[in-house]
């Protein structure tokens, strides 16, 4: 099961789809291959043994990781550079889906139903992330998954899905000092009354068509507006801050009041950049709507430094790696995420793997160099692998950081 399991994540890892078949050619050649001394493989399993021992494992049994990684980073003093808001982290949420197909189909999946009538059935799941203005990288955690929960006769949603992650994560969330962000989707009381319950300050997205009710309490009134100018190269823009705190989230007595804010950017000709609007928990003034808008704004690094890259970027989320009948298909994206956490994990800490990041012109040729060497050459260790790529480079090499 072990060797299943590594076997699966060392695809994901190095982004090559015939990692394994490589290390068992070189197995059969060498008599040692990369699998074994780069991951612990034992014995390299055939892609349909690795598929059918995995499919009855739930991705819940890879979280300690996770959390594990979360530790060490914070241990490392890592999390520090990330703290904004008067020492909080900002957490955004966001749900994205990684399977999806009209024939191929399991118990976990969720459907929807077509124009034509035929049955669509897919996979999502929410990628909650540790994200800073100002940040090139983004931390992954535990994720949750979007499936058919026992006893509900609702079908499961992003909503769902977010409160659930939530509450496993209460105290882990408590101790961090969470900020939570997140789009319209999340901008409604029952979600925002679990971020205040559970201690936990939150800035959403919050659009006038899906909240009629703020927007009719913002008529009428002269808003506090804070004005600056930016400049960046030949080109200045104004930054237009409007707020109001203790307004209403839906029409009900017991509406719960949330501060609102919005941003709208402009060029010279009067042309508009940018336009947005939060509510959050956040008092605000002219002192600190800027930097609530700010961290709001970074809620788009979920999206595109997070899911795309899982999409877009060799780690190939997307694709139908294996769907199973139980548990198969969210484990595999499991360990695909876990992988992303593990580079984010070395280019933090690790010098060697930072000096040759820093030296290579793009991820691509990155990997490339890596899916070259792993397939030709035997490494005994990954400092090993390291150390000839930065030789290659003709880079001095910084001492092992292990």
């Amino acid at each position: 099961m072990e060797d299943a399991a590594l076997s699966a994540f060392s695809v994901f890892f190095t982004q090559t789809p015939s990692f394994l078949a490589y290390q068992r050619l070189m197995e059969g050649s060498k008599g040692k291959s990369n699998a074994q001394s780069l991951f612990g493989v034992h014995r390299i399993p055939t892609d349909n043994h690795i598929r059918d021992l995995l499919d009855a494992v739930s991705p819940e049994h890879l979280f300690p990781v996770f959390e594990e990684i979360l530790q060490v980073l914070e241990a490392q003093g890592q999390l520090e550079s990330f703290r904004c808001l008067g020492d909080s982290l900002l957490v955004a949420l966001d749900g994205t889906e990684y399977f999806s197909s009209d024939k191929i189909h399991c118990p976990h999946c969720s459907t929807r139903t077509q124009k034509s009538g035929k049955t669509h059935y897919f996979h999502s799941v929410v990628t909650p992330v540790i994200v800073c203005p100002g940040q090139n990288h983004v931390i992954p955690l535990v994720p949750e998954f979007i499936v058919p929960q026992d006893g509900h006769d609702k079908q499961d949603c992003e909503n769902a899905a977010a409160k659930r992650w939530l509450s496993r994560q209460e105290q882990c969330l408590r101790a961090l000092n969470v900020t939570v962000l997140g789009d319209d989707l999340y901008c409604h009381q029952p979600l925002c009354q679990q971020f205040l319950e559970q201690q936990l300050n939150f800035i959403v997205v919050c659009r006038p068509e899906s909240h009629t009710t703020l927007y009719e309490h913002l008529e009428g009134i002269e808003l506090p507006t804070l004005t600056t100018k930016k400049r960046t190269g030949k080109v200045e823009k104004t930054y237009t801050y409007r707020y109001l705190n203790g307004v209403p989230l839906k029409d009900s007595d017991e509406a719960l009041l949330v501060n609102w804010c919005e941003l709208t950017v402009t060029t010279a000709d009067g042309k508009v950049t940018y336009h947005n609007s939060f509510a959050t928990s956040y008092p605000l003034s002219d002192e600190n709507v800027a930097e609530v808008v700010r961290a709001g704004r970074t809620r788009w690094k979920v999206e595109n430094e997070n899911n795309n890259t899982l999409k877009t970027k060799g780690y190939h989320l997307e694709h139908n790696f294996g769907h199973g009948k139980q548990h198969l298909s969210s484990l595999l994206a499991t360990l695909n995420i876990l992988s992303l956490l593990f580079h984010t994990l070395l280019e933090l800490l690790d010098d060697k793997y930072q000096l040759l990041r820093a030296h290579l012109p793009t991820r691509q040729t990155f990997f490339n160099d890596l899916r070259a060497l792993t397939r030709y050459l035997y490494f005994d260790s990954w400092d090993h692998l390291l150390t000839f790529m930065l030789e290659g480079l003709e880079l001095d090499i910084p001492p092992d950081s292990s």
